[in-house]
């Protein structure tokens, strides 16, 4: 009887790293890795040397010195007399509020001009497409150059508002100013406020936040989220019965009639801009730089949006648009209910470089003066401490946050739409 038995195992050797189809991927992985680890240690240590024979050691204790210049557009206090850390601070705040604003922007006027240029009207289909490849294919520097110089030469100046035979007027019951220097709109007020709370105990990145501000955005969140409850059940009614209740009404009132509510305990009321002088005093001041930054960075993001919109409809098949519409469905009813809800899967990719894109461009804020942190961080501060690399590294460090934040937030909800395989 002849007996099987295993072949017996080969004992490791160290050949066996590089002539052995198993190991041998790994090595070079290593191999590379620790190459690449020593590469970038040497050109650290290499950099820190010079810097320091130079008489620049790396440090940071610049970002306590005084500042020193001012920034004409902020959120929080600040003076000439706070650190560069504040400073940068103001201008990491004057990012995130630039970007915020042009990806919400952007992302409406993309999705409507996407939509439009699929429309059977031939007018509208050519202006879009006319509007997309103009805005597009010219850089994004000569927008926002472009519309600084429109709002300065086209609007009139603070003194065209003054005297009984004024040449310019306010808008909306003279609440709203338009000048070549920014735009003046009322300014949110409490005649019975709760308060403010400071967020970050250090005193260089300190600012309040109004209380009422919280409550009342917790008050709208909660609101939302009934009327997203509302909305369930109505579906589910819908559902079981094949007759959909109407909620609209109960949506809008579990939002809205709170809201009414405590803006009336809390005294709101609005402060309304004046001439004084030779300026507008009172209400919200917009600088014609962040206007000019913002407009020009959403229209030129929603150019490459509009084309995302476009091929995400068409990517879906003709098919369901018929189904839809033979069960009687209204052709925006289709676009909301059908198409976009399938084709977000195959837009939001592509969408979030485009987000990333314009939260990058905004550096270039410095053209037209808007104060970001490329124009703190990156340029005063760096001009007045010369150090370049300490400045640097902190920019690239905030820039990596932010469009790290973005794309965390994107892909989350990319998985929150996607399709969910049986």
């Amino acid at each position: 009887m002849t007996t099987l038995t295993d072949p017996a195992k080969e004992s490791f050797k160290l050949s066996m790293l590089i002539y052995d189809t198993r190991y041998r991927s790994m090595t070079i992985q290593i191999f590379v890795l620790i190459t690449f680890i020593i590469f970038v240690f040497w050109l650290v240590n290499n950099t820190i040397d010079n810097l320091t024979d130079l008489g620049k050691p790396v440090e940071f204790r610049f970002l306590t010195e005084a500042a020193s210049y001012d920034i004409n557009q902020r959120l929080i206090d600040y003076n000439s007399r706070d650190s560069h850390l504040r400073a940068s601070f103001v201008g990491l705040l004057n990012t995130i509020v630039i970007a915020f604003l042009g990806c919400i922007a952007a992302t409406v006027l993309g999705v409507m001009i996407g939509i439009a240029r699929l429309s059977k009207n031939w007018i509208v289909a050519k202006i879009m497409m006319v509007y997309v490849e103009v805005f597009r294919n010219v850089p994004v520097l000569l927008w926002i150059v472009l519309a600084m110089a429109i709002m300065i030469e086209s609007l009139p100046t603070p003194k065209a508002f003054r005297g009984e035979n004024a040449m310019a007027s306010m808008y909306l019951s003279d609440s709203v100013a338009f000048t070549n220097r920014g735009i003046y709109i009322p300014e949110p007020l409490f005649s019975n406020p709760i308060g403010d709370v400071s967020l970050f105990g250090a005193a260089s990145l300190r600012f309040d936040v109004s209380l009422d501000l919280i409550v009342i955005m917790m008050l709208l969140g909660a609101g939302v989220f009934v009327s997203r409850r509302i909305k369930k059940w109505a579906d589910a009614v819908q559902n079981d019965t094949g007759v959909r209740p109407t909620t609209w009404f109960m949506r809008l009132a579990v939002i809205i009639i709170p809201t009414v509510i405590l803006l009336w305990i809390l005294g709101f009321h609005l402060g309304y801009p004046e001439l004084k002088g030779f300026n507008f005093k009172g209400g919200t001041y917009l600088r014609n730089s962040l206007i000019a930054l913002w407009l020009a960075l959403s229209f030129y993001t929603a150019a490459f949006i509009a084309e995302i919109v476009r091929g995400g409809i068409l990517a879906i098949s003709k098919g369901q648009s018929e189904a839809a519409s033979s069960l009687g469905l209204r052709p925006n009813r289709i676009m909301s209910l059908v198409i976009l809800p399938q084709a977000l899967r195959v837009i939001i990719p592509p969408l979030i470089s485009n987000f990333l894109n314009l939260t990058k461009n905004s550096s270039l804020a410095i053209a037209v003066g808007y104060m970001d942190i490329t124009g703190t961080l990156g340029g005063i501060t760096l001009n007045q401490t010369g150090r370049e690399l300490e400045c640097i590294l902190m920019l690239m460090l905030v820039y990596l946050a932010i469009s790290l934040s973005i794309s965390t937030v994107m892909n989350w909800y990319n998985n929150s739409v996607k399709l969910v395989e049986r």
